[in-house]
């Protein structure tokens, strides 16, 4: 049985009150519908621009509706959207990441989007995007745009160790090998410059990035019926390759993306993982970073072909029926068209479209930063969806943590998750 939040969190709800936005929720004036909409890139200086302008554009489109965000910041929207629900206050829609769905679903919240987008706008998605979205065969988010994790390089800090900047590592032994050169280099403050970063933080996100890492050595996780699937050469390749990194110091330790992306954008940072639209991260912290950031496909470990794992930002919808639900179609619709998206992946977050109809969008296909990658959207694999999903990632992130800062033997460390995660798999 679905359950949303527990007796206590309840109690704590209805002594507390539910607030969006900071203030207390007022009615639309007119009789509008009022669509609440999850959102934490209202909150991002880099996204505000374009979060505004969407507001601002469907509802002079749609003067009947009033788009009222709710927000909180990213580590915290998840359960904000939760506790809200079990104080009787739904929203309508989510805009998250696709890792998310899992635990919505759970909760009782996720909408199939069948039930609320038309089949005309839907069939326009990818098919094999969508079956990442899948549970028990219903999709239950949508996504607007979608990456693998690209490598991100600098070709400048490639130029000043004497390699080719046209010329990006393909697999993890040609990394390693550059990665000799490069982590000889000093910013100009004198500043040691890691050579390849890949994130192991105790977040959720790091765990699906540590996934698509044990994808690019043909490794597992779990099996197609959910069950943990870890015995396997791909998955050890890649945690020793984990504490290879960390033994050469080329890996900065238990670095969240925006530790990685922060140190790229300074330059003491020559390679590392991530979702394409992290350009933007970096792009805020230094514009320069435009003239020296180049993307590369993941790189090819073991056995393994290079998959990685795909990831989204995309809508999670919620049915609150009648004029809330059309109006989430609309605006759902609205914002996932060429119109709206084209200007915002040409320049602010570098992403590929998950509709056919806008595979042509020159903003896309002549981004110099998703040039190098442009074809690995193609090669990706999905992760079954378990509601114990963030767990699961946690524990791939402790994992990590483990044989690098903890310094315990590959073996022995995955011997340790193994036991954990079965626990709480149950299985």
């Amino acid at each position: 049985m679905k359950k949303l939040v527990s007796v206590a969190v309840v109690f704590a709800l209805c002594t507390a009150g539910l607030f969006a936005n900071g203030t207390a929720e007022k009615s639309a004036e007119g009789g509008k519908t009022v669509l609440k909409i999850a959102n934490y890139a209202v909150l991002e200086s880099g996204y505000i621009p374009f979060w505004d302008g969407i507001k601002k554009g469907f509802e002079a489109e749609n003067p009947t509706v009033e788009i009222q965000w709710v927000s909180a910041p990213y580590g915290e929207i998840m359960n904000q959207v939760i506790n809200m629900a079990g104080g009787g206050d739904k929203v309508d829609g989510i805009f998250g990441e696709i890792g998310w769905i899992p635990g919505f679903e759970d909760a009782g919240l996720a909408a199939p989007i069948s039930d609320i987008l038309p089949a005309s706008f839907v069939n326009d998605f990818y098919p094999d995007v969508l079956n990442s979205f899948k549970i028990n065969g219903n999709a239950y988010g949508i996504p607007l745009y979608i990456s693998p994790y690209v490598l991100y390089y600098n070709k400048a800090l490639f130029e000043q160790a004497g390699l080719d900047p046209n010329t990006p590592p393909k697999t993890y032994d040609e990394m390693l090998k550059m990665a000799e050169k490069l982590s000889m280099l000093k910013d100009k403050n004198g500043n040691k410059v890691y050579a390849f970063g890949q994130t192991t933080a105790s977040v959720p996100v790091s765990g699906d990035s540590l996934t698509g890492m044990i994808f690019n050595f043909g490794g597992t996780v779990l099996d197609a019926s959910k069950k943990l699937s870890v015995d396997n050469q791909g998955f050890r390749d890649a945690i020793a390759m984990l504490k290879t990194l960390d033994d050469k110091g080329y890996n900065p330790q238990n670095a969240k993306l925006k530790d990685l992306r922060n140190l790229f954008a300074l330059g003491q940072l020559a390679m590392y993982y991530d979702q394409s639209w992290g350009f933007n991260g970096i792009k805020s912290i230094n514009p320069d970073a435009i003239n020296f950031t180049s993307s590369a496909a993941p790189l090819i470990g073991g056995q393994g072909k290079g998959q990685s794992i795909l990831q989204a930002h995309c809508f999670i919808l919620v049915d609150n029926g009648g004029a809330r639900k059309a109006a989430l179609s609309k605006f759902v619709q609205y914002v996932i068209s060429e119109k709206v998206l084209s200007d915002y992946l040409a320049n602010t977050t570098p992403a590929y479209p998950a509709k056919a109809s806008m595979a042509k969008m020159a903003g896309v296909q002549n981004n110099p930063v998703l040039k190098g990658a442009a074809d690995s959207a193609k090669n990706v694999k999905a992760q079954p969806f378990i509601p114990q999903l963030t767990d699961l990632n946690l524990e791939l992130c402790s994992l990590a943590q483990a044989v690098t800062v903890g310094n315990q033997d590959v073996d022995s460390a995955i011997a340790n998750f193994t036991k954990v995660m079965q626990a709480k798999l149950g299985n």
